[in-house]
């Protein structure tokens, strides 16, 4: 992620823990991460994985989008109804999935376009072969495979192994977590409903 938007979102993050009163210790700890850290994240100095931007936006009372959206500088004005947005390859603002352990990688998540929109593609490549923890959100989900294989674990709903050209839909509140298998990595595009838009935001 490019300087001027790892400082943007530092800067949200920053924006958003003044607003509800809340200290950088006191933060952290909702979002169980280092102080430290966090102050290192507010200052644009360090950029987070996918799962701790997922715990600072429960924390923050808003969503991962939300703070992508606000951390993409490219993304200009919020746009109009019916406008055209193109993300290139090489573009669309970019995060880890997960905390790299030793000697392996750690895969990574785009998002697919610029600025609010009636729904949000991202671009996951998964690398991982453990289950991390469940995500939980209230808009619905789509997802697709385009190279590799998973597995889905939707909590009481069950498990579905997926493979190259095979798509998952589940409504919002569905615990949802996957991991790759017999790959090494996988590409998904995974589609999430926009939800309600916020105030002040």
């Amino acid at each position: 992620m490019p300087d001027d938007e790892q400082h943007a979102l530092g800067a949200e993050i920053r924006r958003r823990r003044r607003d509800l009163g809340l200290t950088i210790v006191s933060l952290a700890e909702q979002a169980q991460i280092s102080h430290p850290f966090l102050s290192q994240l507010e200052r644009g100095l360090a950029r987070p994985s996918m799962m701790t931007l997922a715990r600072l936006a429960e924390a923050l009372g808003t969503t991962q989008v939300e703070l992508m959206i606000a951390a993409d500088t490219r993304a200009g004005a919020e746009g109009k109804p019916g406008s055209i947005r193109v993300v290139r390859s090489h573009d669309g603002l970019q995060l880890p999935r997960g905390i790299a352990r030793a000697g392996s990688e750690q895969g990574s998540t785009r998002l697919l376009v610029h600025g609010r929109a009636a729904f949000y593609p991202q671009e996951f490549i998964e690398v991982h072969t453990d289950f991390g923890p469940y995500f939980v959100h209230d808009e619905d989900e789509w997802l697709y495979v385009v190279a590799g294989s998973i597995v889905a674990d939707l909590g009481d709903h069950g498990q579905a192994r997926l493979t190259e050209g095979d798509s998952l839909y589940y409504t919002g509140g569905t615990p949802h977590r996957w991991r790759v298998v017999d790959c090494a990595s996988a590409r998904l595009i995974v589609v999430k409903a926009a939800g309600r838009p916020e105030t002040g935001a």
